[in-house]
């Protein structure tokens, strides 16, 4: 049985506008704007509604994700108020804290933002710990598209070959990712450790800083605590090296999805040839040179390294696969259901071929097979590791 003091899950929070995409606002605004399709490919900067939607549609025609810093606050409002959009709460951290709810599993949130939107939706199993002086309201905007989503308008035909989501961030708190002075003796109890939330951030000097107080914060941690990372898009590239250097010896397990592998290698990967997989792991690892590598796909989900995670992968998979079919709704019987689901066959030959190439240190799980219209992509990786810690912290040990 754990108890919220078991995990701390950090670093940031925020609240989502959660945005579904459609082609007649999206094509109304490319005619605006006088886009063409020479421009579909992502700006450097985003500083106003024109070059957000630029930069939307350059993903859409690869059916990519991604995540990007705003100039414009006044932008994301603007373009989020276009269409029908819900009010969630976001953060790699807060969303695993949850999911963890949802299995039973309470936790400790370090946020940087509360208002009563935070407070409101925040589970009630839980704790948190604010690092903030007062409320603060900075929403993120988070773009959902389907398969098929199709833009025609002037010179401008593409299709969405597969859904995802994108992330526009324009966040003062986030992005200054102060931390709380009660940290470390949170810490000091805590058996699981979830550290998520510098990629927000764009001051080298205040990057710095806060790693290394969030070092001595550490020095706290039982010495059988488990540090979980889960890496993401830097809004400043160069600050991905930075952190990771920082923090290396201090790592137990680091989590990364396709996008981040691929980003790191500086070329695309096919996810099913296990031959291109296991070689990219193997260069992935030797650089960020961890205890245990966690990969997670779209197709499958993978440890590289020491320790039993089987547990951890499998129902990290499952609570992002129940996710992506039922979204926010999703229920306990939802979840059971899905177990008992079949896997997706490419996968399963995937994970067979990968194992034959690298042995007993990978293990792999295979994601299921579903055919959903009309998916959830916001939010997969974090479902994914709010279900993997839970699983963690509910056996008690490594």
């Amino acid at each position: 049985m754990t108890d919220a003091s078991d995990v701390l899950l950090g670093l940031g929070g925020c609240v989502d506008y959660e945005v579904k995409l459609t082609a007649d606002v999206l094509e109304r605004l490319v005619a605006e704007y006088g886009i063409v399709a020479a421009e579909l490919t992502s700006p450097t900067t985003v500083t106003s509604e024109r070059d957000l939607v630029v930069s939307i549609l350059g993903y859409v025609a690869r059916g990519g994700g991604g995540e990007h810093y705003v100039a414009s606050a006044p932008a994301l409002s603007t373009f989020a108020q276009r269409f029908p959009y819900r009010e969630t709460l976001g953060g790699t951290s807060v969303r695993a804290g949850i999911v963890m709810s949802r299995l039973g599993v309470p936790s400790t949130l370090h946020l940087v933002s509360v208002n009563d939107t935070v407070r409101r939706l925040l589970p009630a199993d839980g704790e948190y710990l604010d690092s903030g002086t007062e409320d603060t309201f900075y929403p993120h905007l988070i773009v959902q598209y389907d398969r098929g989503l199709r833009v025609r308008v002037a010179d401008i035909d593409i299709d969405a070959p597969f859904p995802n989501r994108l992330i526009y961030v324009n966040d003062p708190a986030n992005s200054d990712l102060r931390l709380a002075a009660g940290l470390g003796d949170r810490l000091g109890a805590a058996k699981v450790f979830l550290i998520s939330g510098f990629n927000a951030m764009r001051d080298v000097a205040e990057l710095d800083e806060r790693l290394a107080a969030l070092r001595e914060h550490m020095r706290q941690q039982p010495p059988d605590a488990v540090t979980y990372f889960e890496d993401a898009a830097y809004h400043e590239p160069a600050f991905s090296r930075r952190v990771r250097e920082a923090l290396l010896d201090e790592i137990d397990v680091y989590g990364l999805n396709e996008d981040e592998l691929q980003s790191y290698l500086g070329r695309a990967i096919d996810l099913l040839d296990a031959e291109q997989v296991a070689d990219a792991l193997t260069a992935v690892h030797a650089f960020i040179p961890v205890p245990t590598l966690v990969l997670h796909t779209k197709y499958w989900a993978v440890t590289l390294g020491e320790g039993d995670y089987a547990d951890a992968l499998d129902t990290g998979t499952v609570m992002a696969a129940a996710r992506y079919r039922h979204g926010d709704d999703v229920t306990t019987e939802d979840v059971e259901r899905l177990r008992e689901q079949p896997r997706r066959p490419e996968s399963i030959a995937f994970s067979v071929a990968l194992h034959e190439r690298l042995g007993d240190a990978v293990h792999c799980v295979p994601a299921f097979a579903l055919d959903v219209p009309e998916p959830t992509t916001v939010g997969l990786g974090d479902t994914f590791v709010g279900g993997f810690l839970a699983a963690l912290a509910s056996k008690g040990k490594r």
